[in-house]
């Protein structure tokens, strides 16, 4: 598919309430966006396919579900910090942060994530620390790279415990640390002990900035669910 195509798939995929929720939303950056959500927007990129010119191609428009789609079906070998830099500086819109650095995006694949993560924890931009949680959120998930330890995990999770309790930080940052706290935590029985001492502590985090009525993110029933349960009693 080329640039042209994909923005006539999206077109054919418009959902109109979608578009009006869209409309309500005061943290557009000036998007425009055709309603769709995130499930079938990851549907739709399975369908266009890995490719990394029409990503960048796509990642220049105004629309935001083509900018969804750009972040799905880059190519995770091809990702420079470079790009990783420019990109979360033209997020805008808070949306697409999440998934910029997660959702199965491909940065959180790519070679650049576990440097990037690193530096962008300590650093007091919004986008990029955000961002930073949702890395490794999904570099917890990855068994492979030996230089996601343990230790290395716990002193996440301490910086975490450092930061959350901090009610200036914001309900989405909280809440993002929450999700980096519950992929921790699922990792092993040392780290979901050592997390489970924290989401305690912090009880569910309402992210509800807008005035939305959904549920408080509740890490803790997460960590304590009955199947890692059964996974860690073996």
């Amino acid at each position: 598919m080329n640039k042209s195509e994909v923005i006539k798939l999206l077109k054919e995929n418009q959902n109109d309430r979608g578009i009006k929720n869209w409309a309500k939303m005061e943290n557009t950056a000036g998007l425009k966006s055709f309603g769709i959500g995130l499930t079938q927007l990851r549907k739709l990129a399975k369908q266009v396919g890995r490719n990394r010119e029409l990503s960048l191609e796509l990642w220049e428009t105004d629309i935001y579900d083509a900018k969804t789609i750009a972040l799905l079906i880059d190519d995770p070998k091809q990702i420079t910090k470079a790009q990783a830099e420019k990109q979360v500086n033209e997020l805008g819109a808070g949306l697409l942060a999440h998934v910029f650095s997660s959702c199965d995006a491909t940065l959180a694949k790519s070679p650049v994530a576990f440097d990037l993560a690193n530096e962008w924890l300590e650093t007091d931009h919004d986008l990029k620390r955000r961002s930073a949680y949702g890395l490794l959120y999904e570099l917890s998930k990855n068994k492979r790279n030996k230089a996601l330890t343990d230790d290395y995990f716990v002193d996440v999770i301490e910086k975490i415990n450092d930061k959350i309790f901090n009610m200036e930080e914001t309900p989405t940052m909280r809440c993002a640390m929450g999700g980096a706290l519950m992929g921790i935590g699922k990792r092993n029985k040392l780290l979901n002990e050592r997390a489970i001492k924290v989401a305690k502590a912090v009880g569910p985090i309402d992210f509800n900035e807008d005035g939305g009525k959904c549920e408080p993110f509740d890490v803790l029933k997460h960590l304590t669910s009955d199947a890692l349960k059964k996974k860690f009693a073996k």
